[in-house]
């Protein structure tokens, strides 16, 4: 029997139940359904680290993060969209990745990477969109064929976390199986 692909997500905002962080559990969601054990590291997670390499930053800060990526199979990234890029928090985490460039298997070389961005409006879902899968590029991650570039209202998900809109919901779906299934196959 194979082992189960073991997914790290990361995405958030620093509001607890944002949407973007219902949209990274969702996709989770899907990656369990493919058999994919996924950690989570959200917005409090996140909002805890310093910045990287700053004046309070220590070796051990992020260390979870980072053990958790060094031995995935495939990563979940979702990110607001903030004034055409991606947020400033989501991207200090993703800095923390530099701690892998050393490693045998480099930052995310070789993995399946879903990217996930929330907005309020199409183009900066877009733009963010295209800033991380760049980044994904750039840390030698592969991309998932689809990303979910998603606008979103007040009326997308329920208090709950629930998703009142099929077609995202399908979107977050696809992205958390592609992950999966990818991962499960490397």
């Amino acid at each position: 029997m194979s082992k189960a692909p073991r997914i790290v997500a990361i995405g958030g905002t620093i509001r607890p139940g944002s949407s973007t962080e219902l949209a990274l559990a969702a996709a989770a969601a899907a990656a369990r359904d493919e058999g994919a054990e996924v950690s989570t590291f959200d917005g409090a997670y996140m909002a805890a680290l310093p910045h990287y390499r700053g004046p309070h930053w220590s070796a051990s800060d992020g260390a979870e993060l980072i053990a958790a990526i060094r031995d995935a199979d495939g990563v979940l990234l979702a990110s607001p969209g903030y004034h055409g890029t991606v947020s400033g928090l989501v991207k200090n985490a993703i800095d923390y990745l530099e701690e892998l460039a050393a490693d045998r298997r480099p930052y995310l070389h070789g993995r399946p990477v879903g990217l996930i961005v929330t907005a309020f409006g199409h183009q900066a879902a877009n733009s963010g969109m295209t800033t991380l899968r760049t980044i994904a590029h750039a840390l030698r991650g592969w991309p998932t064929p689809f990303g979910a570039a998603l606008k979103v209202g007040p009326d997308t998900f329920t208090a709950g976390g629930g998703c009142l809109d099929p077609a995202v919901l399908d979107q977050l779906d696809l992205v958390g199986r592609q992950v999966a299934r990818v991962a499960g196959r490397l």
